[in-house]
């Protein structure tokens, strides 16, 4: 062990939700299994969404999820507010409220020093005192690389449950946050970033998605999803594959990262993207006036990304006002649900 301080991002070869399995490759690894059945489990693998949902009463049902990956930046105590702030998304994005975590932990004993794990656990801790969730327990193991993340349960009235499979023509389609994480934090561990990007960056990844959804339960929301490691076009593709409805999305008014857009122009692209791109590009249709750089940025793996929410046309300024007066100064109309071509994404 030396006194240097230890750049976390150096030490491992993925990072944040860009460490995801491969999209392609988990459908076929889960295509085809003998799940199990129960008339309580509103919502499960066969249409696979951000959290499971089950019925406990008439009036009340769990909400389940559980997020951890590689860190993406190089302070511990950040590493650990940013996986906290992304597991508890899920909770968030099925209407849900979250009240326990469990930790979730890989740590390399012999090649850290143990007070990076405990700077960890106390980021994980200060985002789950900030969203009113408490740790219940968890589990660890020695492992070469560091990962961490949070097993979460909260709970929903069963007839409020938001998924990502219920999209109506004429909806819009607003984004909570910007765009670009997976890109800006590629800099990050090739040295490229500079600290107030860094800072700025990393500040928006740690930021709770409750904001945006005790804002959202007020309007009329049809269906949501928070935006992780399968990118925007990824995880609209999951709203839209099968729905019946397209999506026209207005690439200029989807908010991203400045600096992410100049480093994917100098080609700056984790492989996530590309992973993703391969996966979910047959449903994607760019305009001639897209430029590869945006492509790549909405197919860019993030790493505790915004809402994407669904909400009535005539709700969706109002939405936005609302969310911007919480403090979600990002939150923007990025497009809209239309009757057609069925299961399309066109991007103008």
């Amino acid at each position: 062990m030396t006194d240097e301080p230890i750049r976390l991002t150096s030490t491992v070869k993925g990072a944040g939700c860009a460490a995801k399995l491969a999209p392609g490759d988990l459908d076929r690894a889960l295509c085809g299994l003998d799940l199990p059945v129960d008339p309580n489990l509103l919502v499960g693998l066969e249409r696979a969404d951000d959290a499971g949902v089950y019925r406990i009463t008439d009036d009340l049902a769990m909400v389940q999820t559980v997020d951890f990956f590689p860190p993406m930046v190089d302070d511990p105590y950040q590493f650990g507010r940013i996986a906290a702030a992304n597991a508890l998304s899920d909770i968030y994005a099925m209407g849900g409220t979250p009240r326990t975590a469990m930790n979730v932990v890989a740590f390399p004993a012999k090649t850290l020093d143990l007070s990076v794990l405990r700077a960890v656990i106390e980021g994980g801790l200060a985002v789950l005192r900030e969203a009113g969730v408490v740790l219940v327990g968890g589990h660890t193991i020695e492992d070469p690389e560091l990962k961490y993340g949070l097993s979460v349960t909260g709970f929903i009235h069963p007839d409020r449950i938001l998924t990502k499979r219920n999209l109506k023509a004429g909806d819009r389609l607003v984004l909570t946050k910007p765009v670009g994480t997976g890109i800006v934090t590629t800099a990050i561990r090739g040295g490229l970033a500079d600290a107030a990007v860094t800072e700025r960056v990393t500040r928006n990844m740690a930021t709770l998605n409750r904001a945006a959804a005790e804002t959202m339960a007020k309007f009329t929301v049809h269906a949501c999803t928070d935006i992780t490691g399968f990118g925007l076009l990824g995880h609209l593709a999951e709203m839209v594959v099968d729905s019946g409805c397209g999506v026209r999305i207005d690439a200029a008014a989807v908010p991203c990262y400045p600096e992410a857009l100049q480093w994917a122009a100098m080609g700056l692209i984790p492989a996530g993207a590309y992973n993703n791109r391969d996966f979910r590009g047959s449903f994607v249709e760019f305009g001639a006036g897209v430029p590869r750089r945006l492509q790549d940025l909405f197919f860019d793996p993030q790493t505790s990304g915004g809402l994407l929410i669904a909400v009535a046309a005539g709700e969706a300024e109002a939405l936005v006002a609302a969310l911007r007066a919480n403090g979600v100064a990002a939150a923007a109309v990025v497009g809209e649900v239309t009757a057609g071509p069925a299961d399309r994404i066109v991007v103008e």
